[in-house]
């Protein structure tokens, strides 16, 4: 004869679990069916139905509905099994029964932890003798209004029915539960955006440590490092390992690159540093402290030094003839502007050199207080508005 028409209708009680791991979900649900069938008729006064229990279920035809796609599923039987089922006068059947079942769930997480997953509990017959169609259209969905998740937010709930083929066996119908959920962002603002940030930041602050602070800014750098490679650990060890990039890969990644870029950062304003007072220490060897006038010879000005001493130091010799009173005035002046245009050549080549090696030394710490925080803002912009 023609097919047997099968309504359906579904009360989802809870939805238990989403694993992003196993890629499934749990979920526990009130499944009727509906159909008539003749044999099970019965002549009533008070047109009142009959109710009976599982027994009855297994002396009498049911249609063989099965989950597809289903990894584990079982009917409860505490305090006995949960079915029931009720026969009308006219040989209309009600089958009811509580099943707890765990899914396949094909997820995406390109977007993740921004994204949203549509997830599927699909029904089918074994049999092309079965016509299974929902009974009341997208009515014949009800969810329990209590029904949350810890990561998700449920965000519809709606039915559709389509042809399956089996290059075996042929067409079947198939009854598809949907339901698209909203991941949670807040918590993985708390466990990775903001520490992931706040190591960003933290390295941030060796570009105002005294480059000459070598301990500080080194383990100020391997430690944010190191922090970010925990965090990249720990967040990819709680996913499964999918072939593509995720959103928070690309995120936690370009902090990765931030951080250490701070550490190369150091690297190049000590070697520059250490460059530079190398040109340094050249420049005072070819400059001797006493400016051309032979180390013996000099002398402190204080007043006591004899004709012999003044005669060899200032090249006088005897033949010239100074008063002595000249003579000392003019030694005295000589002395000074040599050791005045001695000390203030140095400390003039000392604070050009030293400038230099001053604003070598801090011109990238200088420049890196602008750049890394201005390229930092403006990947967020373009992170947050492309994956939100």
């Amino acid at each position: 004869g023609p097919a047997i028409p099968v309504g359906v209708d579904v009360q989802v009680e809870s939805l238990d679990s989403i694993s992003e791991v196993d890629m499934d979900f749990t979920m526990t649900l009130y499944l009727r069916h509906y159909w008539k069938d003749e044999r099970l008729s019965f002549p009533s006064t008070t047109n009142k139905s009959m109710t009976f229990d599982g027994r009855l279920v297994k002396k009498i035809w049911v249609p063989d509905v099965f989950f597809v796609h289903s990894k584990r599923s079982f009917i409860h039987d505490t305090t006995t099994d949960n079915i029931m089922l009720r026969v009308f006068p006219d040989g209309h059947v009600l089958y009811s029964m509580r099943i707890t079942v765990t899914a396949m769930c094909n997820m995406d997480f390109s977007h993740f932890p921004l994204d949203s997953q549509t997830c599927s509990l699909e029904l089918e017959s074994c049999t092309l003798y079965l016509l299974l169609y929902w009974k009341n259209g997208n009515e014949s969905l009800k969810t329990d209004e209590k029904i949350s998740l810890s990561q998700f937010l449920i965000q519809k709930f709606h039915t559709t029915s389509r042809l399956a083929f089996y290059s075996s066996t042929g067409w079947y119908n198939r009854l598809y539960i949907n339901f698209t959920l909203r991941r949670h962002i807040f918590f993985f603002l708390l466990q990775t955006y903001f520490p992931a940030t706040l190591m960003v930041m933290l390295s941030w602050v060796s570009f105002w440590i005294d480059h000459r602070a070598v301990p500080a800014r080194v383990s100020l750098g391997i430690t944010t490092v190191l922090t970010m490679s925990t965090i990249i650990t720990g967040v990819n060890a709680s996913m499964p390992r999918v072939s593509y990039i995720k959103a928070v890969d690309i995120y936690l990644w370009v902090r990765f690159v931030f951080v250490f870029l701070s550490v190369l950062e150091y690297a190049a304003v000590n070697y520059l540093t250490t460059v530079q007072e190398r040109k340094e220490r050249k420049l005072q060897d070819k400059f001797p402290c006493t400016c051309g006038i032979p180390h013996s010879k000099t002398m402190m000005l204080d007043g006591n030094y004899s004709e012999s001493d003044a005669n060899s130091l200032a090249g006088y010799t005897r033949n010239q003839m100074v008063p002595e009173e000249e003579k000392q005035e003019k030694m005295v002046v000589h002395l000074a502007m040599s050791n005045e245009s001695h000390s203030s050549r140095k400390r003039s080549l000392k604070g050009h050199v030293g400038l230099r090696i001053i604003q070598n030394s801090h011109a990238i710490d200088k420049y890196s207080r602008l750049i890394f925080p201005g390229t930092y803002i403006f990947f967020n912009l373009i992170y947050w508005s492309v994956f939100s």
